[in-house]
């Protein structure tokens, strides 16, 4: 099984990261998907960015929307910039955020504004917080959730919870992947999307452990490491 190439916050080797330029470089590079940063203004707009903080310090959610600069796109912005390719889109809320609720009502907005578009592309939803891909199970039970995680055994099975809680995947730091968690996983039902992952040789040994997708910065090499 080949694995998809996902984007690392786009085509982000050769595009500044979470860009609409990210997005689309991606799309050039034959990527499979591209994954992508969400976090909420003040204000509620959903912005596209890894960081808490932007460059200049600002903190985002204390933030009004109108006052993004202009390289940090919207959610609905960064989709339309997507059309073609699966869209990862990880949720930054978590007790250590800016910005967090304990009702996790960001989940709430993510899956509004993904709902309200007409047209878009297909989504998976990742977040290392659980509470959060927890609650889009249960307001959007039709997309599918993905369990970020840097180890997949500690502090707890990643693998296990995943499968209890009905989430397809599990995004697991590449460091702590082997074949023997891939070949668990997939008897448990659950995917195994791995980060971030730029050298040739690993992608090649992950592909042939049957990894479900690598998340690169890189797609266009990805793809010619595995003769694509």
């Amino acid at each position: 099984m080949t694995p998809q190439i996902v984007g690392h916050r786009g085509a982000s080797r050769d595009h500044p990261e979470n860009t609409l330029a990210a997005f689309r470089g991606a799309s050039a590079q034959f990527a499979d998907g591209v994954e992508l940063d969400v976090r909420s203004t003040a204000d509620g707009v959903l912005a596209v960015c890894h960081d808490a903080r932007l460059a200049d310090g600002r903190v985002i959610a204390e933030l009004r929307g109108a006052s993004l600069p202009d390289s940090v796109p919207t959610l609905a912005e960064a989709l339309a910039a997507c059309m073609g390719m699966l869209v990862n889109v990880e949720i930054k809320h978590g007790p250590d955020e800016p910005g967090f609720s304990e009702d996790r009502r960001l989940a709430d907005a993510v899956m509004t504004v993904i709902a309200g578009l007409s047209d878009r592309p297909p989504i998976l939803v990742s977040s290392f917080d659980l509470a959060t891909i927890d609650r889009v199970r249960i307001i959007a039970p039709e997309v599918p959730t993905g369990y970020l995680v840097l180890s997949a055994t500690e502090p707890v099975d990643a693998v296990a919870v995943a499968a209890v809680g009905g989430h397809v995947a599990i995004h697991p730091n590449d460091w702590f992947v082997d074949e023997a968690l891939i070949v668990r996983a997939h008897e448990a039902g659950v995917a195994v999307n791995v980060w971030t992952v730029d050298d040739p040789d690993r992608i090649r040994a992950l592909a042939a452990w049957g990894v479900d997708a690598i998340i690169t910065n890189t797609p266009a090499l990805a793809r010619a490491a595995l003769g694509l």
